[in-house]
């Protein structure tokens, strides 16, 4: 080991007497959910300011020539998420200082295969004894864009792990399609723990598992059996309580209200009695309402041209007052006829 790290001491500091620079190292390709980034780091044994220049190459159709993706670099890595995700690239780095310049470093990077699946974001819910998980992602970020990853795979499923918080931890999983899922068959009153990912079988590619959830289980949801004859028995007592309760009241609401709007009234005795006796007077009645009845008042004339013939005058005039009086009672005779003389 020691022998080893001379023999680079020593080639470093050949390299540096002679002017060619060291290259960059450790260079790797890290990519999240098709969020790729070149990275390396510094050379050892040079002082001074460094910059690097990026080139890439598509295999895929051959004759191609590298072609600069960043020049002037002053970070120990660089974007490169703009290429295709289907593409197969070859991409290399160097170090650069004024004049000088290393040899390059390159690696090969396949987007679709060497990208890591991220976790999906995932949320739980306690149910009736079961547990309702939902799940969503994850995607992948373009610029301002974000694309659900499982669009760019031919397959996608979600696998669903979980298993009870305090017992020996024996993972059981579901694979589904869907983005949402039932746990049914739980312990009540249990707390389980979940964590979902993502797995695709044509790329043989399995995600980066959620972190874990853990929620408790709830009563399964069956009623037991003495539940049920006591929710009915109280049901009966309800309705057996409740019916007299709404007659009475109803009958006391019609009372209430007839007395309100339709009150009861006696009529005076006095005043039937009175109206039950028929009038006496015949000024009330007439037996011939139809007929009409003169009255008559004496009339005295006194005359101014003698006052001896007063006498003579008077006894005349009540003479005429007799006539007359006679007169008039023969003719309200001759005009009353009972009804029994006319037929």
């Amino acid at each position: 080991m020691a022998a080893a790290l001379r023999c680079a001491f020593s080639s470093c500091l050949l390299l540096c007497v002679s002017g060619i620079m060291p290259k960059p190292r450790n260079v790797r390709i890290t990519s999240v959910n098709l969020r790729s980034f070149l990275q390396w780091d510094a050379p050892r044994f040079h002082k001074g300011n460094i910059s690097y220049t990026v080139q890439s190459k598509s295999i895929n159709f051959p004759g191609n020539t590298y072609t600069n993706v960043s020049t002037n670099l002053r970070l120990t890595e660089c974007d490169v998420s703009f290429l295709s995700a289907y593409g197969d690239y070859i991409l290399q780095v160097r170090a650069e200082s004024e004049n000088n310049h290393s040899d390059w470093e390159s690696v090969s990077f396949k987007p679709m295969h060497d990208t890591v699946i991220g976790p999906p974001d995932v949320k739980v819910k306690s149910d009736s004894g079961s547990l309702h998980v939902d799940f969503t992602g994850p995607f992948a970020e373009h610029k301002h864009d974000k694309w659900p990853l499982k669009q760019y795979y031919g397959s996608w499923n979600y696998r669903i792990l979980y298993w009870k918080k305090d017992g020996n931890k024996e993972v059981n999983h579901i694979d589904t399609e869907h983005t949402s899922e039932i746990l049914s068959r739980l312990e009540p009153w249990t707390l389980y723990c979940i964590q979902v990912q993502a797995v695709v079988p044509e790329w043989n590619k399995t995600g980066e598992p959620s972190g874990e959830l853990c929620e408790q289980t709830t009563h399964n949801g069956v009623t037991p059996v003495w539940l049920i004859v006591t929710i009915l028995i109280g049901s009966m007592l309800v309705v057996v309580i409740s019916v007299p309760a709404c007659f009475f009241s109803s009958l006391y609401l019609y009372r209430l209200m007839k007395h309100v709007f339709f009150p009861s009234y006696i009529f005076p005795q006095h005043l039937k009695e009175f109206l039950s006796t028929p009038p006496s007077g015949s000024q009330f009645f007439s037996p011939h309402p139809q007929e009409e009845q003169f009255f008559y008042d004496t009339l005295t004339v006194i005359s101014e041209e003698s006052k001896n013939h007063s006498d003579e005058t008077d006894s005349e005039a009540s003479k005429t007052t007799e006539h007359l009086q006679d007169s008039d009672q023969e003719d309200s005779d001759s005009r009353i006829v009972p009804a029994s003389e006319k037929a």
